[in-house]
């Protein structure tokens, strides 16, 4: 004897409306699949009702049949319009949530801000390219020999030490990450015609302390003049220059013996900053000096016909002094706060 239901128009009527109940209590979709498992399918009221027909006399199927079928169909429907009433209400909840009001003003976000540091060096070269100079860039990637014997620097150079100088394994490729942006003159030396009159731009890296005064990444700008009759007046007058473009009518630069190798007469670069806050002062700001002929032999450069002065200075420590910075360490942070009060300059 089965424990299936008996078909009746009151136990049939009485499925079909426990169905489209729960239906209309099902709030959203998730709720109205739940609902649906429990009313259609395997197991539910009317699944078992219509399982019990195989136990009805042949002459009731017929009627049995339909009740069931007509019920089902019902329910079916019932379902099929409260999916259609859900989902489009949960369509417009979800519109009304992403809506935009295209006649409100609109919400900028932050531009942000170009760094000062690549504001001073655009600067710096646009104040060459104005004298007519040439722009000159090289890999930051550089063989020793153009990082250091082409610039006269001994191979016990404390320089070429690994205390000093970054050194890519293996040390025997003889590759260094460039400590200077000077590789660049013995290539413009190399490459270019005579005369030469370029700047020479670019990052530079050094095993230094990451400290308020030092960066192991740092910005250096360097120029290289190669040419007949070429004399540190020359130097001086192109210094004095670039000082007043960067820092007022006022600024001057004055020499201090000192050497390097890769000039001769070598000289440390100060310069008289007169808007420095506290009061203007004289402030180291470089190396410079006259090209050493070793320098012009190595690039195949007759030192008897040809002369060039050369110099170099951080683009950072420039910062520092024109714009009152005291930290180093905030120019390579990344917080763009320290950046958006240089303004933002396209």
């Amino acid at each position: 004897m089965s424990d299936a239901p008996q078909i009746s128009p009151e136990t049939v009527a009485e499925a079909v409306d426990a169905a489209l109940a729960a239906f209309a209590a099902a709030t959203d979709t998730a709720a109205l699949k739940a609902a649906r498992a429990a009313h259609t399918a395997e197991g539910s009221p009317l699944a078992r009702l219509n399982a019990s027909l195989r136990d009805v006399a042949p002459e009731q199927k017929a009627e049995f049949g339909k009740l069931v079928g007509q019920a089902r169909g019902r329910v079916n429907q019932a379902l099929a319009a409260r999916e259609g009433e859900l989902a489009e209400a949960e369509t417009a909840a979800r519109l009304e949530a992403e809506r935009v009001d295209i006649t409100a003003l609109a919400q900028h976000a932050r531009v942000g801000a170009r760094h000062p540091v690549a504001l001073l060096q655009e600067e710096i070269a646009d104040i060459f390219v104005g004298m007519g100079w040439e722009i000159a860039e090289g890999p930051e990637l550089e063989h020793e020999w153009y990082n250091f014997d082409a610039l006269n620097f001994d191979a016990d150079h404390p320089a070429r030490q690994e205390q000093d100088t970054f050194y890519v394994d293996p040390v025997s490729r003889h590759l260094v990450l460039r400590t200077h942006t000077s590789p660049v003159q013995v290539r413009s030396m190399l490459e270019r015609e005579l005369p030469i009159y370029v700047l020479c731009p670019g990052r530079v890296y050094r095993t230094d302390e990451f400290d308020a005064t030092h960066l192991p990444v740092f910005t250096q700008f360097e120029g290289l003049v190669v040419d007949k009759g070429i004399t540190m007046a020359n130097l001086k007058g192109t210094l004095d220059h670039v000082a007043r473009q960067l820092f007022g009518p006022e600024a001057k630069t004055r020499f201090r013996t000192n050497f390097f190798p890769f000039t001769e007469p070598s000289a440390e670069l100060d310069l008289w900053h007169p808007t420095f806050k506290g009061g203007a002062r004289w402030i180291e700001w470089g190396g410079c000096g006259m090209v050493n002929p070793n320098v012009l032999r190595a690039a195949g450069i007759d030192p008897d016909v040809y002369s060039g002065f050369a110099f170099g200075m951080g683009v950072e420590r420039a910062v520092m002094f024109r714009s009152d910075v005291q930290d180093m360490r905030d120019m390579a942070e990344g917080d763009v706060r320290f950046s958006e009060q240089f303004g933002m300059v396209v």
